[in-house]
């Protein structure tokens, strides 16, 4: 590939990118599968170490706490550098200090610290996803979450396979918390040598606009619940193939655990980092949208290996080539998908409205598990699929349908304002923001009854559905408006 492309990854964005990402993925592991392998190893009771996984709810809601970060500056480095040196010195205190601790002897004070911990990683992503938004051009936009997911992803691994490995072998478990913590310590001299992002980019005036003027900037927008739709189902199929993996390759085609972990773990990293690396040179000869539609495509048609694998004899280099194929085009998309959101973000704000819709692309990721499960035992493997392909299409007629507003926002770094349809679009919001609102009273009472001081009843059943009910009739009403707005055009209200 001519070297002009390649340029990119060469200049002093790319390494500063790729060692926050490193800094942005370490903590990610260490407070979800490596802590429970030490709590394993001491003998810690199996309810206990379910209880330290919901720890990494921090990563789901880090949108709750994102307008702090685009409203107030601390004292130091600016509002994107200096957020990014308060957490990174509190996560590098935090990790040394479970080395001081035994899982046997200091339980509480281990589960105060990866609460921590996990809260000051799920703040540093949000200030870095807002820092790389900021500071990217679009036209670098797509090698540049591709660079930042390379150094995330070597970073899990680090913090995860091999960190369980040199506990194991050689430092023990208390002295990897201190290797691990010293490995953050990269992150710091790259956020020092970063740049605050250029120009006099206003931020929020108050609390209250920080948290309602990037709703307000979003929902304002032509097409904006089309867009929404978008980021929901893009990887809808994605998520299906992958949500029931390691299950189907074990029990569905019948490979050794051995064999699915080597292959579907290792082999499937590599990939996913050569597709977001491969899909962030290719964006410096695509725009953002046909970026998105190619490698939405290929992500359709690289479930069709998995369908093969159930219809066909198994053979080891057959599934290699399912897993390895799957993970390359999911990484492709995972490097444009990223590039898609930084676009959508409005620079006063990028903290929150990266965090929002980062939250909202990882549901159908979340809930899709429940549905899959079903999917199967009700029609089988090769079904299922065969069905991962067609669900990927919704997607795909989505983007086709936002694609003059991606070029234009691509291009002009603007929006369209809306312009019909005014109050339809005030009751779907209505209904978008009644849903989360009984979704969020729906965690506090699960949070008491976890915590045995109140309990709630049925209501804990009806709430979920009702909250999803509404957020689901809020946003299919908004995009039929979006639709009837690009349909009839000379519309007025």
């Amino acid at each position: 590939m001519d070297s002009q492309y390649l340029k990119i990854f060469t200049q002093r964005n790319a390494a500063l990118l790729l060692i926050l990402g490193f800094a942005s993925g370490l903590p990610l592991a260490l407070t979800s599968g490596t802590l429970q392998a030490w709590m394993a190893v001491e003998n810690v009771d199996i309810k206990t170490i379910g209880f330290f996984s919901l720890v990494g709810q921090a990563y789901v809601f880090k949108f709750l706490w994102s307008p702090l970060m685009d409203r107030y500056t601390p004292p130091i480095a600016g509002r994107r550098r200096g957020w990014l040196l308060v957490t990174q010195i509190l996560l590098i205190v935090g990790i040394a200090l479970m080395g001081f601790m035994t899982p046997a002897r200091d339980l509480t004070l281990l589960a105060a610290l990866a609460v921590l911990i996990a809260f000051c990683s799920a703040s540093q992503d949000i200030v870095f996803d807002a820092w790389k938004t900021d500071v990217l051009p679009p036209q670098e936009r797509g090698s540049g979450a591709a660079i930042s997911v390379l150094g995330y992803r070597l970073a899990m691994l680090v913090s995860g396979g091999l960190a369980l490995w040199l506990a194991d072998r050689f430092l023990g478990w208390q002295a990897i918390w201190w290797l691990m913590a010293a490995m953050m310590i990269p992150g710091v001299i790259a956020t020092l040598l970063a740049k605050e992002p250029e120009g006099a980019t206003a931020r929020p005036r108050s609390l209250e606009e920080a948290v309602s003027a990037p709703l307000r900037d979003f929902f304002n927008r032509n097409n904006a619940w089309l867009i929404l739709s978008l980021i929901v189902l893009y990887k809808l199929g994605d998520a299906f193939a992958a949500s029931l993996t390691t299950i189907f390759l074990i029990r569905g085609v019948g490979f050794d655990a051995g064999d699915v972990g080597l292959v579907n773990k290792s082999l499937g990293l590599i990939a996913t980092i050569v597709g977001a690396l491969l899909g962030g040179l290719l964006m410096q000869r695509l725009n953002l949208f046909r970026a998105l539609m190619l490698f939405g495509i290929l992500q359709a048609i690289s479930n069709l290996g998995y369908w093969l694998l159930s219809v066909t004899d198994k053979h080891l280099w057959s599934m290699a080539s399912a897993v390895f194929v799957e993970n390359l085009c999911g990484g492709m998309g995972t490097a444009a998908f990223v590039a898609l959101l930084m676009t959508l973000c409005n620079k006063s704000f990028s903290a929150t409205q990266f965090a929002l819709l980062s939250a909202l692309s990882a549901t159908g990721r979340v809930y899709v598990g429940p549905v899959a499960g079903w999917f199967v035992e009700s029609w089988g493997w090769p079904t299922f699929y065969a069905f991962s392909v067609v669900a990927a299409l919704p997607g795909l007629l989505l983007l086709a349908g936002c694609s003059n507003t991606l070029e234009q926002a691509q291009s002009e770094q603007h929006f369209s304002q809306r312009e019909h349809f005014t109050s339809g679009y005030r009751w779907a919001l209505r209904a978008l923001k009644a849903g989360g609102v009984l979704l969020g009273i729906w965690l506090l009472l699960l949070a008491a009854r976890a915590l045995t001081v109140f309990n709630a009843g049925g209501l804990l059943d009806l709430l979920p559905e009702a909250g999803l009910a509404l957020t689901l009739l809020g946003v299919i009403v908004g995009s039929l408006l979006d639709y009837m707005a690009m349909r009839k055009p000379s519309l007025r209200e």
